[in-house]
């Protein structure tokens, strides 16, 4: 039984192998940079006062229902 897809010769995945790998690192920094960015922005909110953060949080989440009504109006026209 032949285990190999089309056209798979060894020079070709050797060739192939390197691309894949470039190409699969760039969403794993992405990822540990948004974990990064997380554990920051947790670790300061753990030291702030709880008014500063419930202020806060009410700030982004207003901005976030502001951004969702602007691009639901804009799909819709």
């Amino acid at each position: 039984m032949n285990n190999c897809y089309y056209n798979c010769s060894p020079k070709r995945n050797e060739r192939d192998r390197h691309k894949r790998s470039r190409r699969g690192i760039r969403p794993m920094l992405f990822l540990v940079a948004a974990l990064l960015l997380l554990g920051v922005l947790l670790g300061a909110v753990a030291h702030a006062p709880l008014a500063f953060t419930a202020v806060t949080a009410a700030v982004i989440a207003v901005w976030l229902a502001v951004f969702a009504a602007r691009e639901r109006h804009a799909r819709r026209n």
